[in-house]
C-alpha cells in the first residue's frame, strides 16, 4: 500500500481519538482534528518526518498553489520511498522468521535422544531397523507424516510410498541413507534443507523447518 496515500487513508480510518464532547465542532475544530488524526498516523508509520516541509506541501496543494517540486520529480521521490519501506519490511519479516527457526532447533536439540546430522538435521530413533540402508541414487519405501513447527500437518502418506532419493528435500537425503529398513525416525530439517527462503506457497512459509516421522520400508537400487 502507498505510503504517499496516507492522507487519504488518514481520513477514511477509524477515528483516532474518542469523542467526548457533543458540542457540534466548528471549522478550526475540524482542521486541529484532521491534523492532529494525521500527525498520529505519521508519527507511528514515518518517525523523523520534516513537519516543516510537511506543513508546506500540505498548505501549497491545498491552496493550489505553485509546488516547490514538480509532480514528474514527486512522484519519483514517492516511489522511491515505497520501494526503500517495502524491502525494510521484508527484511524485517525475514529477521523474525530465521530468529523464530533459530529458537525451534535450538529446543529441539535439547529433546532427549536427539542426535544431529550433517547441516543441522536432527533425527531421534523411534524404532530400531535392521535391514538394508539406502544408497546415494537408489529408491526407498516410506510412511511419513510431516510437519510445521506448531504441530499441524502439512503432508502425509500412510500408504507405502515409494521414491527416488535424488527427488526428495535435501534433509532427507541427510536422514535417509543412515536408516536401515524397518526404522522409524522422527526427523528435524532446517529450512536451508527444506524449501529455504522461498517456502512452499501458501502450505509452507519462508525459513520453516519441518517436523517428520519416517518409516523406511524397503529399500532397492
Amino acid at each position: 500500500m502507498p505510503r504517499y496515500l496516507i492522507f487519504g487513508l488518514c481520513l477514511l480510518a477509524p477515528h483516532a481519538f474518542a469523542a467526548t464532547d457533543t458540542t457540534p465542532a466548528n471549522d478550526q475544530d475540524l482542521a486541529y482534528s484532521l491534523g492532529a488524526s494525521l500527525g498520529e498516523r505519521l508519527r507511528q508509520e514515518m518517525p523523523g518526518l520534516q513537519l516543516e516541509a510537511l506543513v508546506e506541501g500540505l498548505r501549497q496543494a491545498y491552496q493550489g498553489q505553485p509546488l516547490r517540486i514538480d509532480k514528474t520529480r514527486m512522484q519519483a521521490i514517492l516511489a522511491q520511498h515505497e520501494e526503500q519501506a517495502n524491502a525494510a519490511a521484508q527484511q524485517a519479516q525475514v529477521e523474525q522468521l530465521q530468529s523464530a527457526e533459530k529458537r525451534f532447533m535450538a529446543n529441539e536439540r535439547t529433546r532427549a535422544g536427539v542426535h544431529e546430522l550433517a547441516e543441522g538435521v536432527l533425527y531421534s530413533e523411534l524404532a530400531a531397523g535392521s535391514g538394508a540402508q539406502p544408497k546415494a541414487g537408489g529408491k526407498v519405501q516410506v510412511r511419513y507424516v510431516g510437519k510445521l513447527p506448531d504441530g499441524s500437518v502439512f503432508d502425509q502418506n500412510l500408504q507405502p510410498q515409494w521414491f527416488s532419493l535424488g527427488s526428495v528435500i535435501e534433509g532427507w537425503q541427510v536422514a535417509l541413507p543412515r536408516m536401515k529398513a524397518g526404522a522409524k525416525w522422527r526427523v528435524v530439517v532446517p529450512s536451508a534443507q527444506a524449501y529455504g527462503a522461498e517456502g512452499a506457497g501458501d502450505l509452507i512459509a519462508p525459513y520453516t523447518p519441518l517436523v517428520f516421522e519416517i518409516e523406511l520400508l524397503a529399500v532397492a537400487d
